[in-house]
């Protein structure tokens, strides 16, 4: 999410442009050849290296079912994001929740305000009738460029630095 600032000069108002993200975060979703293929459900959150509270960036689940069985039910399939804060977290977060994404690549911003420092991001993805995956890259800020591939329900997860 960017933020638009105004600021007032001389009884003028001025829009000041938007800071631009850190860098960028792609993550690819393969496309499998099954017999039932369900889009996945997937967490993308930073961590700090040594430990401590993590921070999420990105959550696809199905947003739109509800009912006895909302699509927050098998939130809990992803479960190291799950257990590193994802169950606390109050949802839809906004800036933060999203549907579910086809196979491809998709990118997600890396926000400016992380401070100085070693982390880990992390990449989960759980597939109902299908399997689950973690991918984690380490990062270090200000951002490097950074790269690593998941083996069956995430593919590459790269991160590029502005």
């Amino acid at each position: 999410m960017r933020i638009l600032s105004l600021a007032v000069l001389g009884g003028a108002t001025v829009a000041a442009a938007p800071a631009p993200p850190a860098g960028t975060i792609t993550v690819t979703i393969p496309r499998l050849s099954v017999a039932e293929y369900h889009r996945p459900y997937v967490a993308v959150w930073v961590e700090p290296a040594g430990g401590g509270a993590s921070r999420t960036l990105a959550l696809w689940y199905d947003i739109r079912k509800s009912g006895a069985e909302p699509g927050t039910k098998w939130l809990a399939d992803l479960r190291a994001w799950w257990r590193k804060g994802g169950r606390s977290l109050q949802l839809p977060a906004n800036g933060v929740s999203g549907a579910t994404r086809a196979p491809g690549t998709h990118s997600i911003a890396l926000p400016t305000d992380l401070r100085p420092g070693n982390y880990v991001l992390n990449v989960e993805a759980a597939r109902e009738t299908g399997g689950r995956e973690l991918v984690q890259v380490p990062l270090s800020v200000p951002a490097k460029t950074a790269r690593a591939t998941g083996s069956h329900e995430l593919g590459a997860v790269t991160l590029a630095a502005r």
